[in-house]
């Protein structure tokens, strides 16, 4: 489910989609704001699945939350 596999397309991998939502993460803002951005998009039309996502990004020290407001981490 993270990665891709024998059974799981790479556009439906964690890790893919993590890559589209990092896109939409231009500036900082709330979830719900980026939620209304992502849900639209088919992969991960849940919102179960977008909070995975927010997980393994998060896990990554990709992005964080701080103050209601989620937003990339520069290295």
């Amino acid at each position: 489910m993270i990665m891709p596999t024998k059974y799981i397309p790479i556009q439906n991998s964690l890790l893919a989609l993590g890559s589209i939502v990092l896109k939409n993460l231009k500036r900082p803002q709330s979830i719900s704001s980026l939620w209304e951005k992502m849900r639209h998009v088919p992969e991960i039309s849940t919102f179960e699945r977008f909070t995975l996502i927010l997980d393994l990004l998060f896990a990554l020290e990709l992005i964080d939350f701080e103050k209601g407001l989620l937003f990339r981490v520069r290295a």
